[in-house]
Order: structure tokens, then C-alpha cells, then sequence
């Protein structure tokens, strides 16, 4: 199977590819749904080429999907059309759409690039995906709300058509994604890619107070706007969903149907895009026999370590499951240090260290326990390393954002080698409520 993963904006996408991901699907301009990721703009094209013909040389050659996946009105299309030659300069492989609106727009301008129907299409049955392939589209990402069952049902009515199916991330408590709330409570559509994430704020039960008194939910920052519901109690998320976890069903998937595995999150962490991507990764190469069975464990493991809700399988082996809600928040014991750039050497660098160009992400103390994850290395300690100011040599007592540093180290490291901490502002009981849930074990299918 084909793993999928996602990037939000150049340097995502090179560890989404780093860490094992066969494609990555990115969003350019504001043309997909998740308007707050950085997406792909400017000269940033001639970065993916580069990385492409990279990996392509290294006899890993890659792909790249472009989500054009929002709701189009006449002038967004009218501006896509405006900026096709900017689409042009990527080297891409498939565009992933819900509005058939762009369909004979794309099929005549991009000829020798794929069509993906977005999962925001809602396709669930079988007889709908063989329409699709009618109008030319050779993949569809399927609506999460489709069971095992009903993905085999689809494969054999529809074998020539790749099925791409969601196996990890965020889910949302509405039908395939499409949903008013936030549209109607903050004035910001979902549908456009500007969701306000309303399912996760904070609720509670009250009496409405209207006429004849009505159990109803009110949210913190808004008292006295009443939204009535059958049932509930104190304050909570009412309609955030748990997040989706497959990885140890994925023979399961496979036999189902599944081409392709894909992963949530393009507005999620560098850290978040890689540990998932490589247990991904791990797990299908120790199924398919690339590596000995079980040496994928302590990957898997990992991604209890990014930040995540409580996990179920949603709909793929019981509808039951997905209408579980938990609390919206995600936690994570780590905190993202810095990413390991291109190897520095030259004669400043002591015997027994080697020097790498060092990007913080947050802020911590020079002797903090610094953990090292790689591509085939799930956890790496290192007690013993310098934060070094390139500019004069010196030590530093601390990095943040925007310093630049160098980091010398005594371990084995590479570029690409991502550096955390143990982040001492976690809250224990929120972690502990984020992983008490975690995988659903295989004896409860």
C-alpha cells in the first residue's frame, strides 16, 4: 500500500518524505482547505523540485498531490484560473477535488495530472465511485464515514479505481467534514478552509431559560446563546471527536481494498508529521516483509509522543465507536527542540563532536536531556552536547526561535534528525486523560 502523508508547507514536506511517506498532498495558494497552513506561495516551487529530483537520484523517487479540495465560487475559480501557470512551476502528480466545477478546467490544462476525488466529496458507495471513474478520476479518497465491509464492496464493484482511504489524525464530529458551526458562530466557513474549530471549544449543559425551560448547551465565552440538546453535563467539548488510529489494522485495510494509506494534519508539527509517517511506514514495511517482524515496535510506540486525542477506529469496524467524543484538546510529554541541518565541518569543531546547523523551534536550557529521532532511529538521548553561537564560537546557555546555533554533539546524528525535550509545562492529568485511550486493541474488533 501507498503512504500518504501530509505538509503544510517545504520543510513538512521534506520530512513527510524523509520519515517514509511514498507522496505527500500540500495545499497551494488559497485554494485548499486549511487556509491557516502556510501552504505552498511564492518561489517555494523551486525548493519541491530540488527535493523531488533529490529523492528521485537517491533512487526514492516520490509524489506530490495538490489539494484543491475547498467549495468553489465563481470568483475563486476565476482567481485558480489566474494562477495556473504559477501551478504549473510544481511538479505535481495529482490534484485531490470536490467540486466537479474544475474538472473539465483541470483535465484540459493539466492533461498528464491525476484526478483524486477529496474525501470532502463524500464518496461511500459503490456505485457513486464507478461514476466517478466515469468522469475521469483515477483516485478516490473516501469518505470517512465507509466501513471495511463496505470498501470491499466498492473494490471488486470498481477494481480499476484507487481507493485511498484515511488511516490516522484528526476527524471531525460532522458529516465527512462539512459543517456549519463555525460558519454560523464565528462567521468563518469550514468549507472555504476557515474553520474556527467551534466542535472544540468549551461547553456546558444549561436550561435554555426560554419559555418552557429546555436542557441546552452554552459555550463559555458566549453566556446566555443557548443551543439545545438532549443530554449533558458540565462543561466539556461536545463535539469534538477522538482522533482516528488504524495503524494496527492496517492487513485489515489492505485486504478491504485500500490502496493507499493517508494521514491528517498538514497544520500539525514537523515533529507530529514525522513520528507518525515513519510508524507508518515501519508497520507496513515489517506487513509486507521489508523488515523482520516486530522491529517496527518502538516506532509505533512513538506515536503516543506527539500530541493527539483519545484514539478509535471510526467507522472502519464498528459505526459505534466514531460517536464517542472526548475533550479537544491534544497533549504531548514533548516539546519540538529543533530540527538538524547540513553537517558543519571545518577545524573550530572539537575531537570526538561533530557540528550540525541548528533550527530551534522552542525554547531550552543548554544540559536539558535532548532526545534524537531519525528515519530509523526512534529515540536517541544525548546529555553531553554545546549550543554554540556560529558568530563567536560561544557557548549559548540557552536557544530559542531565530537564534542561530550550531549543535555539537557526540552522537551518530544526520541532517533531517529531529531534537525534543521533555516539555515541563505539560499538564499531567490533561496527558494522562490524552493517552489513557490510546490504540483500540485487536480483541475488541
Amino acid at each position: 500500500m501507498e503512504l500518504v502523508a501530509p505538509a503544510g508547507n517545504a520543510e513538512k514536506l521534506a520530512y513527510a518524505w524523509e520519515y517514509g511517506a511514498d507522496a505527500a498532498y500540500v495545499g497551494l495558494k488559497r485554494f485548499s482547505l486549511r487556509a491557516k497552513a502556510d501552504n505552498f506561495h511564492g518561489e517555494e516551487y523551486l525548493a519541491v523540485r530540488a527535493l523531488k529530483d533529490e529523492y528521485a537520484a537517491r533512487g526514492k523517487p516520490k509524489r506530490l498531490f495538490c489539494a484543491l479540495n475547498i467549495a468553489f465560487h465563481d470568483r475563486e475559480i476565476d482567481a485558480l484560473r489566474a494562477e495556473l501557470d504559477y501551478f504549473r512551476r510544481y511538479p505535481l502528480d495529482a490534484f485531490i477535488i470536490q467540486d466537479l466545477g474544475l474538472l473539465p478546467l483541470l483535465a484540459r490544462e493539466f492533461p498528464e495530472v491525476s484526478l483524486h476525488l477529496s474525501t470532502q466529496a463524500n464518496c461511500i458507495n459503490s456505485e457513486a465511485a464507478k461514476f466517478y471513474r466515469s468522469l475521469g478520476f483515477k483516485r478516490v479518497v473516501l469518505g470517512r464515514e465507509t466501513g471495511l465491509d463496505e470498501i470491499r464492496r466498492i473494490k471488486d464493484a470498481a477494481p480499476e479505481l484507487e481507493l485511498e482511504a484515511f488511516a490516522h489524525g484528526a476527524m471531525c464530529i460532522a458529516y465527512s467534514g462539512r459543517c456549519l458551526m463555525s460558519a454560523y458562530l464565528s462567521g468563518r466557513s469550514a468549507n472555504s478552509g476557515n474553520c474556527s474549530h467551534t466542535c472544540r471549544w468549551d461547553w456546558r449543559a444549561a436550561l435554555s431559560g426560554e419559555g418552557e425551560a429546555e436542557l441546552a448547551v452554552e459555550e463559555r465565552a458566549r453566556p446566555g446563546e443557548y443551543y439545545p440538546v438532549i443530554e449533558g453535563d458540565d462543561f466539556t467539548a461536545l463535539f469534538s471527536s477522538k482522533d482516528l488510529c488504524m495503524i494496527d489494522y492496517l492487513s485489515e485495510m489492505k485486504r478491504a481494498g485500500v490502496d493507499s494509506l493517508k494521514i491528517e494534519g498538514r497544520m500539525k508539527s514537523v515533529h507530529y508529521a514525522a513520528v507518525v509517517t515513519r510508524a507508518y511506514r515501519k508497520r507496513l514495511d515489517a506487513m509486507e516483509g521489508r523488515i523482520p517482524p516486530g522491529s517496527d515496535g518502538p516506532f509505533v510506540a512513538e506515536i503516543e509522543k506527539v500530541a493527539h486525542r483519545k484514539f478509535t477506529t471510526g467507522f472502519y469496524l464498528s459505526p459505534e465507536t466514531a460517536n464517542e467524543t472526548t475533550r479537544g484538546e491534544t497533549f504531548s510529554p514533548w516539546l519540538l527542540a529543533g530540527t538538524l541541518g547540513p553537517e558543519l565541518t571545518g577545524p573550530a569543531t572539537p575531537e570526538g563532536f561533530r557540528d550540525f546547523e541548528f533550527y530551534a523551534m522552542n525554547r531550552f536550557d543548554a544540559g536539558d536531556p535532548l532526545e534524537y529521532i531519525g528515519p530509523d532511529d526512534a529515540s536517541v538521548r544525548d546529555g553531553d552536547y554545546r549550543l554554540v553561537n556560529p558568530e563567536t564560537g560561544e557557548e549559548r546557555a540557552w536557544v530559542s526561535h531565530h537564534h542561530p546555533c550550531v549543535l555539537r554533539t557526540r552522537v551518530a546524528a544526520a541532517p533531517r534528525w529531529i531534537a525534543r525535550v521533555a516539555d515541563p509545562g505539560k499538564r499531567e492529568a490533561g496527558l494522562a486523560a490524552a493517552t489513557s485511550a490510546t490504540r483500540v486493541p485487536r480483541s475488541l474488533r
